[in-house]
């Protein structure tokens, strides 16, 4: 399943979101749900520890001008491995 977080971390029930995450899962955060890759945040630790792969919008991240301030656990990725991601996932929740 691929997980996209759309909302901002303090917007959402991160823990939830960290429940439902499966080993075969991948997690992609856009808008402002790339604030969850902040170093330094309270959701962090929780996602990196998280069994599957962690993805951003790299357009999402350059917009707020965050990206010398994210986790190295992130992959930066565009809209194109986004549809890939979405191809390789027939099933998708959006937080």
């Amino acid at each position: 399943m691929l997980h996209t977080l759309m909302k901002s971390p303090f917007e959402t029930n991160v823990s939830l979101v960290i429940s439902m995450l499966k080993k075969s899962d991948d997690f992609l955060a856009l808008q402002d749900g790339v604030l969850i890759a902040l170093k330094d945040n309270i959701f962090l630790k929780s996602i990196i520890m998280s069994p599957v792969k962690l993805y951003l919008i790299k357009e999402d991240v350059y917009a707020r001008g965050i990206r010398k301030n994210i986790s190295r656990e992130f992959i930066l990725i565009n809209y194109i491995h986004f549809v890939s991601l979405t191809l390789k996932h027939k099933k998708q929740m959006t937080w």
